[in-house]
């Protein structure tokens, strides 16, 4: 079992930046893949970012080279530094977990749609 407490979202002006913090509580030696997630109102869900174990990660391609992912693994905390903030980021974000995918099919459908662990999300809003 696992549970993704997300947090750090709010709103910011377009060129901003933000950190998402994800809380992660799991059995110390189960391994997951680890993403983050967003869906905007009427929108499908979109893949953001994803991290392997072994460190690799995985990007949309509408957030590369602004957003970076990174796991910090002695606190069980999955982060997203989102610099360059456009509107069309406003979205809910949410951090998945998964042991089945590797991370790079995790921001990608079918499986982000079929993630197992999914976080209650937090909002994050970009103005013009």
């Amino acid at each position: 079992q696992v549970q993704l407490v997300e947090s750090g979202g709010g709103s910011v002006q377009a060129g901003g930046s933000l950190r998402l913090t994800c809380a992660v509580s799991k059995h110390a030696n189960s391994q997951y893949s680890m993403a983050w997630l967003r869906q905007a109102p009427g929108k499908e869900r979109e893949g953001v970012a994803g991290i392997d174990n072994d460190g690799t990660t995985s990007y949309g391609d509408s957030v590369k080279g602004r957003f970076t992912i990174s796991q910090d693994y002695a606190r069980n905390t999955l982060y997203l530094q989102m610099n360059s903030l456009k509107p069309e980021d406003t979205a809910r974000y949410y951090c998945a977990a998964d042991s089945r995918y590797f991370a790079t099919q995790l921001i990608r459908a079918p499986y982000s749609d079929r993630v197992r662990y999914l976080g209650q999300g937090t909002q994050v809003t970009v103005s013009s």
